[in-house]
């Protein structure tokens, strides 16, 4: 029987969804407001899951300790920026869908190495209707 982990984290970010390789009217036409250059905001909710053996405390991980890996490796990154700016997003355009790539893939190997755990899932939540998740199907 496996045991999972979810934590559940907030913090704000904003973003231009583009493709920079097209013009205004293109990426209009593609991301509709979502590509105004003056960009716009979320409160972004990210799930994070983990797995692994209980330790002697019976539990998955610590959970400060996930939190302080959240914190250092995307919290501190990306909370109150401009997505578009930050190097992760250099190549893909910063939607939900690669945001959640892109916390699954900078989490993973920091969370194994300082807290034991394995990643199974991250979720991303956009608005009350948008969420996006990478990982293991439930």
């Amino acid at each position: 029987m496996r045991v999972e982990l979810t934590r559940c984290y907030r913090f704000p970010a904003a973003h231009v969804l583009c493709q920079p390789s097209l013009g205004p009217e293109e990426n209009e036409r593609i991301f509709g407001k979502c590509a105004n250059p003056a960009g716009h905001g979320h409160n972004y909710g990210i799930e994070v899951t983990v797995t692994g053996p209980l330790d002697e405390n019976g539990w998955v991980a610590d959970p400060d300790s996930l939190d302080a890996v959240f914190d250092d490796v995307v919290r501190g990154p990306f909370s109150h920026r401009m997505l578009n700016e930050l190097d992760a997003f250099a190549e893909l355009v910063p939607t939900a869908e690669n945001l959640a790539r892109v916390v699954h893939r900078d989490l993973a190997p920091v969370l194994a190495e300082r807290t034991g755990a394995r990643l199974v899932r991250v979720r991303v939540v956009e608005t009350a209707r948008n969420s996006f998740e990478v990982g293991e199907p439930r």
